[in-house]
């Protein structure tokens, strides 16, 4: 069964683009539960190349669309938000609406590349991520997949037969990630 798993960058030095310390220590502390992925895709802003890399995993391919959140977008967000919100925004706001259905489509391509064993990697971005996820599952119940994503969280995506499964991925206080 093909896995999609979807993550948001880590920590940076801002107002940088390139990671902190603190940053590339979580990500190699993630990445050596993680994979291994037969394809690894992510924006083209450092942090998530960084992220990326510092996890372990070499980067195949950068798409820029995957790091562009338009002003309007960000703005009716009010991010961070939790996807429960997020939802309720997309059924009022159809530049967030459209904007979430874009990323889909972006996240649901790489997944039409994977056979049946293989699995990808997608480092993205906090705001983007959620409304991707929204778009990918657009009949889930947006209380079910938690608050704003943090730093190297995120969704694994599974399917078997025409339909998705979402799991939720999550670090706690310690460190150690959680699957929901």
């Amino acid at each position: 069964m093909p896995i999609l798993e979807v993550r948001r960058h880590t920590m940076r030095a801002k107002p940088g683009q390139h990671l902190s310390q603190d940053g590339v220590s979580l990500a190699q502390h993630i990445g050596r539960d993680l994979g291994p992925f037969n394809l690894v895709v992510t924006s083209e802003l450092p942090r998530a190349i960084e992220t990326a890399i510092a996890m372990g995993f070499a980067v195949d391919r950068y798409v820029a669309d995957l790091g562009i959140l338009p002003d309007m977008v960000l703005a009716a967000l009010s991010w961070p938000n939790s996807l429960t919100a997020i939802s309720k925004i997309l059924d009022e706001d159809q530049n967030c609406l459209r904007f979430a259905q874009q990323q889909a489509e972006l996240w649901r391509d790489i997944f039409d590349q994977l056979s049946d064993d293989q699995s990808a990697l997608i480092i993205t971005h906090g705001g983007i991520i959620e409304l991707g996820a929204l778009g990918f599952l657009p009949d889930s119940t947006p209380n079910n997949l938690g608050d704003a994503i943090g730093y190297c969280e995120g969704f694994r995506f599974t399917k078997q037969g025409e339909a998705f499964t979402c799991e939720a991925l999550q670090v706690d206080e310690n460190l150690r990630l959680i699957h929901n």
